[in-house]
């Protein structure tokens, strides 16, 4: 085995796994040769020596005096790279496998098919924890289901251990702040890169914040599931300075101040170096679908990982070490280029967890918690009319449509924040659609869109001080609000609210008063927000019917 970038961050793990696992020669290749030399040394195995390899200028006369079986590029960043050693290898007769995360690096990788048929050998881009890992979960959770609704897919490093080489911010920076094009509501949108931020609960970590990343997994989850709502990839740092930090300087990019990140990454890097003490060394991914199960209900399904103890970084090699294992025993041997999706089943790859502290678990809609409607009503949410139970009792993500009329304040000052938050514009029989979604951890994230204006916000339950309210997040703020339940429908009232983290005074706080009712089938909202001094903000009133 040929391991291209080897003594890298990824690369260096996935040295070590071929050495500790299978009977392959590695072969630990890069530009550095004493880096490389290092490497070998520290493996300790006389199945590992080092050679010097610049991917620049790689023949396929240099890497088949190699004597190599399989070629893997574990250098990167992909982003913007071309594929001269790919060609280099299928010229030389020998498989290629990389762990590219770049979104058009993946998507331009079947343009090598022709060659690589004609070489019989298998290219593979991909072989990492997106998209093959992620594709394989879903290939597991969804056989045999009828309809596919929403696919969310979430990575949160430790940051003890999180990889800290050039190329890997490298490969971060290149989006952060620049338009990424993604599958939500039905249709494809663009929304900022490390921007739209939530924070989700991770099992097994607590909650972490997430922003949006490029990943291959925007378009080959679309492509291959064909979910009718939504298909997003989140990543996020376990920091919550680090995680803002970059979403920040992301501001830059989207102001046009700046046209890239990238000028900085020897600076971010140097900073990540300087907080590497601090947060833990746990690290978790999450893969979620929601759609018709194989019986024709409606069905919810989560995938989770967490690696503890520092083994994290060792995921996103773990797929391209079962690749390795196929192709050598033969049960991978279909020629041509592609990525790596649908090669290897979850049971392939999970069996490579089997040396690191990696635990797995899988959640159905009968083991997720109920929503934080139900946590909070208790045995009061079944006095709410039924229209009502049905929106705030879901085990699967939910679109909802209907018309609303609309008053708002005028004045610069009303404007201007309806305008920054996304709130409704004036309007009469304004057209609604309300997408609703469920995490399977008892929080829920409702994204709404009156005609051309759009917000968002999350709901949970309220911890500590805030026991016994809903809270809602909805960027920068905070609202906490006690609910009441009635045959007539259900109250919110605001008691509580925060700007971020930092606690803001009740006299300045909004009365907010939101009033559920139903109207035979449809679900009926009446939303009036005031503020003190400036008076009447904005009220709502209108009706959602599902889909």
């Amino acid at each position: 085995m040929l391991v291209v970038g080897g003594a890298g961050a990824f690369g260096g793990r996935l040295v070590a796994g071929l050495i500790g696992t299978t009977d392959f020669d590695v072969i630990v290749a890069g530009r550095d040769l004493r880096r490389a030399e290092r490497r070998v040394a520290e493996v300790g195995s006389a199945r590992a020596r080092a050679l010097r390899l610049d991917t620049a200028t790689a023949s396929a006369e240099e890497l088949r005096a190699t004597g190599a079986f399989v070629v893997i590029d574990a250098a990167g960043p992909f982003q913007g790279a071309d594929y001269r050693l790919a060609r280099a290898a299928i010229d030389a007769g020998l498989h290629y496998v990389d762990l590219a995360d770049a979104r058009d690096f993946v998507a331009g990788f079947p343009l090598l098919d022709p060659a690589a048929r004609a070489a019989g050998v298998v290219a593979l881009t991909g072989a990492s924890s997106i998209p093959a890992l992620s594709h394989a979960v879903l290939d597991h959770l969804t056989a045999g289901w009828h309809r596919i609704e929403t696919i969310e897919i979430a990575i949160s490093p430790g940051n003890r251990n999180s990889p800290r080489g050039l190329s890997v911010i490298q490969a971060i920076l290149s989006y952060a702040g620049k338009p990424v094009r993604v599958f939500v509501g039905g249709a494809w949108i663009r929304q900022p890169g490390w921007g739209w931020p939530i924070r989700r609960d991770m099992p097994g970590l607590g909650k972490r914040w997430l922003s949006l990343c490029e990943t291959p997994d925007l378009d080959l989850v679309p492509a291959r599931f064909a979910p009718c709502q939504a298909a997003i990839f989140r990543a996020g740092l376990e920091l919550s300075s680090m995680h803002w930090g970059l979403s920040l300087g992301g501001l830059l990019v989207r102001a046009r101040l700046l046209p890239s990140l990238l000028p900085f990454a020897r600076l971010f890097r140097w900073l990540a170096e300087r907080l590497k003490g601090f947060g833990s060394d746990r690290g978790s991914m999450v893969v979620e679908v929601a759609g018709i199960d194989a019986a024709g209900i409606p069905a919810r399904a989560a995938w989770s990982l967490v690696a503890e103890a520092g083994d994290g970084p060792a995921v996103p090699t773990l797929p391209a070490l079962a690749v390795a294992r196929a192709l050598a025993d033969g049960s991978l041997s279909q020629a041509g280029a592609g990525p790596c999706v649908g090669m290897l089943t979850l049971d392939a790859m999970e069996r490579e967890f089997a040396p690191y502290r990696i635990t797995t678990r899988i959640m159905t809609s009968a083991t997720m918690r109920p929503s934080p409607f139900q946590q909070l009503l208790g045995d009061a949410f079944a006095r709410l009319p039924e229209p009502l139970r049905g929106l705030h009792a879901l085990s699967t993500d939910v679109v909802a449509e209907g018309r609303s009329d609309i008053a708002a304040a005028k004045g610069f000052l009303p404007w201007l924040i309806c305008r920054l938050s996304g709130l409704p514009a004036a309007g009469r029989d304004v057209p609604v659609t309300v997408a609703f979604h469920v995490d399977g951890q008892g929080g829920e994230f409702w994204r709404r869109r009156f005609a051309g204006r759009r917000y968002a916000s999350g709901f949970s339950v309220g911890t500590d001080g805030h026991a016994g309210l809903l809270c809602e997040r909805f960027f920068p703020f905070v609202f906490f609000h006690s609910l009441t339940a009635s045959p007539e429908g259900l109250r919110w009232d605001l008691m509580a609210w925060r700007l971020l983290w930092l606690p803001l005074p009740r006299w300045m706080m909004p009365p907010t008063v939101c009033f559920e009712s139903a109207d035979g089938n449809r679900f009926v909202f009446d939303i009036n927000v005031r503020f003190p001094i400036i008076g009447q903000l904005i009220h709502y009133r209108g009706w959602l019917e599902r889909k």
